[in-house]
């Protein structure tokens, strides 16, 4: 694709450079952080991807990144396709934060939590340390629902820098936290993440989608089916932009 300078070992889907990396290879590059060294990543799905079909400076945004993470069945289907045979599982944002952090305490990665309510955010940090004993959390917040003030930009950088926080994980919804990535990584000097909804699964606020449909593609069919109201646009209408996105990926030049 013209226009677009690819990193090595990547592929295009939806305009965006995925990287073609399995779950394990994921997770052992975000146990490569270390605060002082900060990095753009994203997790990219099918509705991430229809989002960047749409909007030309959020697809920008994503490949400028520093690793796009395959979370979609179906994108690293593409990425098989496309000449990384490895690509057989997707990168799934729930299962990255809890590999990367439950592997992380025999080096003391620093983690800190960002997103959700301060109830489920505070949940999540305690089911992490029941399931994790050891792991250093060292940050736990739940953000206002708004863009930061150029004083509150300011002090957020000042906490993370106080405990030096290696990976800042990020859950308050996409496209927004593609967009708190982008702004926040060079002033947080950390690796910063955005996992979504993991914040609220592994809080246990939220049920995840049986393992069948996730293996088979169809968590989306599941969350469609206990949020139809708050979801039905995002994937009915999403899919079909990522389906049109990807089967049209050879003809498009930016």
């Amino acid at each position: 694709m013209s226009g677009l300078t690819l990193r090595p070992q990547t592929f295009v889907c939806c305009g965006v450079q995925i990287d073609a990396i399995t779950p394990d290879t994921s997770a052992e590059r975000l146990l490569e952080s270390r605060y002082g060294e900060p990095r753009r990543t994203h997790l990219c799905n099918a509705y991430t991807l229809s989002l960047a079909m749409r909007d030309r400076q959020y697809r920008e945004l994503l490949n400028e990144s520093d690793i796009n993470f395959a979370d979609g069945h179906y994108v690293a289907m593409i990425g098989r396709r496309r000449g990384h045979p490895d690509m057989s599982e997707r990168t799934y944002g729930p299962k990255l934060m809890l590999d990367t952090i439950d592997r992380g305490r025999e080096q003391g990665l620093r983690h800190y939590l960002y997103g959700a309510s301060p109830e489920t955010v505070a949940k999540l940090a305690a089911a992490l340390a029941e399931r994790c004993p050891g792991a250093q959390i060292v940050g736990v917040e739940a953000p206002p629902f708004r863009d930061l003030t150029p004083d509150e930009e300011r002090e957020l950088a000042d906490r993370v820098a106080e405990v030096k926080s290696d990976v800042f994980w990020v859950g308050i919804g996409t496209p927004r936290q593609d967009y708190f990535v982008a702004r926040y990584a060079e002033q947080l000097r950390c690796t910063v993440v955005p996992v979504g909804a993991a914040f609220d699964f592994h809080a246990g606020v939220k049920k995840t989608a049986p393992p069948f449909l996730q293996r088979h593609g169809l968590e989306w069919s599941y969350r469609l089916a206990t949020e139809p109201r708050r979801l039905w646009k995002r994937y009915l209408v999403g899919n079909s932009v990522f389906v049109f996105g990807a089967l049209t990926d050879r003809w498009r030049h930016s």
